[in-house]
């Protein structure tokens, strides 16, 4: 319940303050980093654990979310762009305190592609840009002149660095396909040491991932991600000795790894079927051993050197926490917590493609059928799980069903779920969203005369390709920051995005010019008819504005009824009055546009 009656619970899910996992220094665990949303804008915080101090570390209009500590502590390395355009410089500021610095003051401005900080001062920087692609740069001491060591065309990126900071793991596509890296170990002159690659120059597609180098001196094995079967595992790769150790973790769905801290052990993160949970392995053991968490979501976790276990914990129905594997919570913010939602559940639907997961969350009072929103993911290549989240929460509180749909290209399900996603992008997903509606009406839960499609980045233009191509479907529209022209967004947007839609679409606009036609909301723009909201950020770099104002034109040329809302940021907001304004402007625009406003289970205007 509301613990203030002037403020409805769905805008305190928005204010509580919350916190990140923390991040720790490997050489003095200490020493912590955390994002946190306590002024009302996320940023960068430092907190010394053995005096429990925390200070803001950086404060910006439009927040900061990305940084490092370095092995030992004594500073803090943080992105800083302009307004969430996402391109800028590292920073570098003490632990304890005081001016910023440019980190690496010889790197011009890029979009950030990886980075790895080693013991002696050194630093491996990952850049692209659209001039020249990819670069990857050695610092070899804080403030010192950068050394190019790799250079290509095609997206790619720093994996790691290995303890004594002699080997540097890359993760590049230069063999064209940016849904599937290759690996490469090189020294830090830029002589390769060992090369890894699943793709077989591109003809195959699986993938890799790097995970970390064993946090322990003279030990050069590399612990990476693997698709061999069928889904992503973990293995063990030593690069200088030219040996792979398969790991005898047997469970389904997708599992991830990382290193204990005296490397006698993995970490293993398992995601099945929308939730995750943790296990521990120790190299040469037949089979893992069960860490113990509750149902529902792990966001993050990392075992600390007594060998208890920090992770990130939240359900659909319960606010996320910090917690400890000794029983204790890690760090709990101070100030209002989030009022708790409803539970989520499990739908199995049969689509054209195989069964599809979906998950249901429904108003606790009052029968179906509900006014229902589609919340469709962005990505596309990530997943809805059991976790919380206020935005669905909030459209609960209003009487609204809410139901996600993890279609094709989804994680999670195993590769080839996501790997379906070719040729045919964003109509493949449609079918799947089409056949969990159909499924809604059918079963009770969805009223089929108010019918909500909705979603952000790649769910925002799932929600415009989808009032194109399937009009009589969906009563309104909700889409934010979304791919609107898809032609002009690739030649607007990213390099790196640039690559993914080669790989998705099987080259770009010009030499595969029918396929993006067939993609592009754009095309369908005038079979819109039900209303429809659109919100962008003006220095979005991934959906770039331009495109989205194309769209927008059309609209208006012939009188559709559509409101747009631009704001001045990137790819969403970090400043928590920015996001519930956003959706305080869809929930006013849903509830005059659905039958007038009359929504069964709606709070009064008060409240809402």
């Amino acid at each position: 319940m509301t613990t203030d009656a002037a403020v409805p619970d769905w805008e305190m899910r928005f204010r509580a303050p919350r916190v990140s996992l923390p991040d720790w220094a490997e050489d003095a665990p200490d020493r912590a980093l955390f994002v946190s949303n306590a002024t009302g804008t996320y940023e960068l915080y430092a907190w010394d654990r053995s005096s429990g101090r925390q200070r803001q570390v950086t404060d910006r209009p439009n927040g900061t979310t990305d940084g490092v500590l370095t092995p030992d502590g004594e500073a803090v390395w943080w992105f800083s762009d302009t307004d969430g355009d996402e391109f800028g410089v590292w920073m570098r500021q003490p632990f304890g305190g005081g001016e910023d610095e440019p980190a690496a003051p010889g790197l011009a401005p890029s979009y950030p592609a990886g980075l790895a900080i080693g013991r002696d001062g050194s630093a491996v920087i990952g850049r692209s840009t659209d001039e020249d692609g990819t670069t990857v740069h050695l610092v070899p001491t804080p403030g010192g002149e950068p050394v190019e060591i790799y250079r290509h065309r095609e997206s790619a990126g720093v994996g790691d660095l290995s303890h004594d900071g002699t080997l540097i793991a890359l993760e590049h596509t230069e063999h064209g396909d940016a849904m599937h890296s290759a690996l490469r170990v090189v020294r830090p002159d830029g002589s390769t040491v060992a090369e890894l690659d699943d793709t077989e120059g591109g003809t195959k597609e699986l993938g890799l991932a790097v995970l970390g180098f064993a946090p322990v001196a003279g030990d050069t094995r590399l612990l990476v991600g693997h698709q061999r079967r069928g889904r992503w595992e973990p293995m063990i790769w030593d690069p200088v000795a030219g040996t792979e150790t398969v790991l005898p973790v047997d469970l389904p769905g997708d599992v991830g790894a990382e290193w204990y801290p005296d490397g006698s052990a993995l970490l293993v993160e398992h995601s099945f079927e929308a939730r995750s949970e943790l296990w521990r392995y120790e190299p040469g053991a037949p089979a893992p051993v069960r860490v113990e968490t509750p149902a529902g979501t792990v966001s993050g976790a990392t075992a600390r050197p007594d060998g208890t276990v920090e992770y990130l914990w939240s359900s659909a129905e319960r606010p996320p926490v910090v917690r400890s594997t000794s029983g204790a919570v890690v760090l709990d913010p101070p100030g209002a917590k989030a009022p708790a939602s409803v539970p989520v559940e499990d739908a199995w639907v049969e689509g054209p493609g195989g069964r599809i997961h979906a998950l249901v969350q429904k108003p606790a009072t009052g029968e179906g059928p509900f006014p229902t929103i589609f919340e469709i993911h962005g990505g596309p290549t990530w997943h809805d799980s059991d976790a919380f989240a206020s935005g669905p929460a909030a459209w609960v509180d209003h009487g609204f069903a809410v139901v996600r749909v993890n279609y094709r290209g989804s994680t999670g399900y195993g590769r080839a779920w996501t790997d379906a996603l070719k040729h045919r992008v964003g109509l493949i997903e449609l079918e799947d969203i089409a056949a969990v509606r159909d499924w809604s009406v059918a079963s009770g839960l969805a009223d089929p005369e108010r019918l909500v499609l909705a979603g952000g980045s790649w769910g925002g233009y799932l929600t415009l390709l989808g009032l194109g191509t399937q009009p009589d479907s969906w009563a309104l529209g909700l889409a934010a920051v979304p791919v609107a022209d898809y032609v002009t967004a690739y030649h607007d947007e990213m390099e790196a995005l640039k690559a993914m839609d080669r790989t998705l679409l099987g080259g770009t606009p010009e030499e595969v010019p029918e396929r993006f036609e067939a993609s592009s909301p754009l095309t369908y723009v005038d079979a819109v008819r039900a209303p429809l909201y659109i919100s962008a950020g003006v220095n979005d770099p991934r959906c770039p504005i331009r495109q989205v104002e194309n769209y927008v034109d059309r609209l208006a040329a012939r009188g559709a009824v559509h409101e747009v809302y631009r704001y001045d940021a990137g790819h969403g907001s970090l400043v928590v009055e920015e996001r519930i304004k956003q959706v305080r402007l869809e929930l006013e625009f849903a509830l005059k546009h659905l039958e007038g406003g009359a929504v069964v289970g709606a709070p009064g205007p008060e409240a809402a």
